[in-house]
């Protein structure tokens, strides 16, 4: 097992800069989540971590051994793609132990990692099967044992679960955590679902246009996202975020939909008087009247715009003004669409940004 260390890594294509300068340590065993929109880089990250990209500035360590210039072949990772790679003219099996034979692995040590990769799996039954004989989770777990069986120092996962059903994909992806917490192998995965970030990584690094925009737990980055970006984009629903100008101790939003008070805490950030700020509340801070304290509460009313149900809560959008609030309410809360309904939302739980749309720390 190894740590992964990235040292200003860049990556160019021609004049455009993809990755920037990305710095970022991945400790030994921990499964690290690089999550962001599609074209954010992360993709590329991974692709020059297996040597199947060139950096074009920056140093990659596994292990502390510099493997920036080394091939796949001789960085000691397993990487397991989107689109599986089994080759299709091989049983399972054989698509277990090639690499193996490839680096001239004894026969009865093969069939001993092989067999011991199937049994964890729950594979044995397909070990005589050919790739399209199988289902697409059934190929993702095989593509997945083709990575354990080499005894890799990393794993690298390429977005895994894309090609699979919601079902599967929550099934695989509790397979994959409750296997890389047996296997204690440092693992790298890559993904542009929020959810499957949230679920799996120890750590999560947020990238934005090729550049880091925050790494931390999970809880870290959803209690206390460092940027605007990282607020909208880990959390689902996302959080609500309003422009709003500082007014005394207390907060008035832009089109005057809503002014707020007395806001715990503001005092702390020393903002002038007609200071501009970002606020963002989480759908889960904004509740049913009485169910928020009086004393830390804003009363807010608007038009019912979205009801979506989702058995122990139901999501609501709020129109106010020209604002869209989101909510997430108990199921005894089922509003319908363009009927006016009174929220409260929670002061204690909002979180403020500058108009840069980084946090304020106070």
């Amino acid at each position: 097992m190894a740590n992964v260390v990235l040292c200003g890594v860049s990556k160019r294509f021609g004049s455009q800069e993809v990755v920037r300068a990305l710095s970022l340590e991945i400790e030994d065993g921990e499964l690290m989540v690089l999550v962001g929109p599609s074209g954010c880089g992360k993709s590329t990250v991974l692709r020059m971590i297996a040597g199947l990209e060139e950096v074009s500035e920056g140093t990659i360590l596994i292990g502390g051994r510099d493997v920036t210039h080394l091939q796949p072949k001789e960085r000691d990772i397993a990487m397991v793609f989107q689109s599986y790679a089994l080759y299709p003219h091989m049983t399972v099996r054989q698509n277990l132990e090639f690499g193996l034979k490839v680096r001239g692995v004894a026969r009865a040590e093969r069939e001993q990692l092989v067999t011991s990769t199937a049994t964890m799996l729950e594979i044995n039954e397909l070990l005589g099967r050919r790739p399209r004989q199988l289902s697409g989770g059934q190929r993702q777990r095989v593509a997945v044992g083709r990575a354990i069986v080499r005894q890799p120092a990393v794993f690298l996962f390429d977005e895994p679960l894309s090609n699979l059903d919601a079902r599967l994909r929550t099934q695989t992806r509790v397979e994959i955590a409750r296997l890389q917490r047996q296997l204690g192998t440092t693992s790298i995965y890559v993904t542009h679902d929020q959810v499957e970030a949230m679920t799996l990584g120890h750590r999560i690094a947020v990238l934005r246009d090729g550049s880091l925009e925050q790494v931390g737990t999970p809880a870290e980055l959803y209690q206390r996202p460092a940027t605007t970006f990282v607020a909208t984009f880990i959390g689902s629903p996302p959080m609500t975020l309003f422009e709003a100008r500082v007014i005394g101790g207390g907060l008035g939003l832009d089109a005057g939909v809503l002014t707020l008070p007395a806001v715990p805490g503001l005092a702390g950030h020393k903002l002038a008087d007609g200071s501009r700020v970002i606020a963002g509340i989480r759908p889960e801070s904004v509740r049913p009247p009485g169910a928020v304290a009086a004393n830390s509460a804003a009363t807010v009313s608007g038009e019912v715009v979205v009801v979506e149900p989702l058995g122990s809560q139901v999501h609501v959008q709020l129109k106010l003004g020209d604002q869209m609030l989101a909510a997430m309410l108990p199921p005894s809360t089922m509003p319908r669409p363009g009927e006016q309904l009174a929220l409260a939302i929670d002061l204690g739980e909002l979180h403020l940004f500058d108009e840069g749309g980084r946090r304020l720390e106070g």
